[in-house]
């Protein structure tokens, strides 16, 4: 859950903290396995590219995480999409991860009802996004077939529907911790405004299945009263969840720490094998020969009616690049 008042402290980065990157990691004596994820200038550069307000940059900041979290581990060339839908202020996210390594986003929210939301003190992610779901998507390309999952929001927030989503989707034991926060710099300009965002996903891997049916039986962010199975849990679970929940929000966005050192921090006593990070870079996927194609498979009608001051203008909102295209240029013919 993003923490509203972390302040990072202005401090030169360590030269073994790498930004931008995703760490895996495995803890063999426990059977499992992880990842970890820091982003800075890509994330920056993905937020400021909007100005959102920070409640809403930080909501996207972490579906940026999520979805590289995942997205990162998929064995195919292809995209992972998230999407939220839901009725509360902040009424849509959508961060898209290509393989190996571009990640792009947006967000769709309304400015009076945030506002209403600020006053009233309703901040909390859960109260900010409300009530709708969450689509987990994955595209091969034209020639396969999509891959979709889907969670219910219910008022919670993306961690909580993180684990829902492996729980019924993936049925793998799975801790997910996320963290959002600007960073305030001195330089010669003044103060300097930017984003670091970080996370942590642990997962329970056993070779004998029933370890991991055993470990499911936690309830985790299951809605009270709902039923829950009475196997007894399996203790390198429940020791790994536990080290997992220990983090704070600094340890995952501090420039300071690097990724090697915050897995070391937290699973050396079992022993940790960490392995080379993997680059995340922030890459928009649109281009004018992809919109002008978009322009000519609409009607002639429907493309007269895009025309205003004698141009046909498309905003991307994704990356925020407009498009001008003079109406003979995007003749269907």
């Amino acid at each position: 859950m993003t923490s509203p008042d972390i302040m990072i402290p202005s401090r030169a980065p360590s030269a073994a903290a790498i930004d931008d990157a995703v760490t895996p990691f495995e803890v063999p004596a426990l059977d499992l396995r992880g990842r970890v994820v820091r982003l800075g200038p890509a994330v920056s550069e993905i937020l400021s590219r909007h100005n959102y307000p920070a409640l809403v940059a930080k909501l996207l900041g972490e579906a940026l995480v999520l979805t590289i979290m995942l997205g990162s581990a998929l064995k195919i060339e292809g995209r992972l999409i998230l999407q939220t839908q839901t009725d509360g202020p902040v009424r849509m996210l959508v961060a898209d991860f290509t393989s190996p390594d571009k990640v792009r986003g947006y967000a769709r929210f309304d400015h009076a009802r945030l506002a209403a939301a600020v006053a009233a003190n309703e901040v909390e992610a859960g109260k900010l996004l409300g009530r709708g779901h969450l689509a987990m998507t994955i595209d091969q390309g034209p020639e396969l077939n999509r891959y979709q999952g889907l969670v219910a929001l219910e008022g919670g927030d993306l961690q909580a529907a993180a684990h829902q989503y492996f729980a019924q989707s993936e049925q793998i034991p799975t801790r997910v911790r996320l963290a959002v926060a600007e960073e305030f710099r001195n330089s010669g300009e003044g103060p300097r405004q930017s984003w670091r965002a970080g996370g942590i996903l642990l997962q329970f891997l056993p070779r004998a299945p029933e370890r991991r049916r055993a470990a499911d039986s936690h309830p985790g962010d299951a809605p009270a009263g709902a039923e829950t199975r009475d196997a007894p849990e399996d203790e390198a679970w429940v020791e790994g969840r536990a080290l997992v929940e220990t983090v704070e929000d600094l340890e995952l966005i501090d420039p300071e720490l690097s990724s090697e050192r915050l897995v070391y921090r937290l699973f050396h006593e079992p022993g940790v094998r960490v392995f080379s990070g993997k680059p995340v870079v922030a890459q928009c996927s649109c281009s004018r020969d992809r919109v002008e194609n978009m322009l000519k498979s609409f009607s002639q009608d429907d493309r007269d009616h895009m025309v205003e001051d004698g141009a046909i203008s498309v905003t991307c909102e994704f990356c925020s690049t407009n498009y001008k295209f003079a109406p003979g240029d995007v003749d269907a013919g």
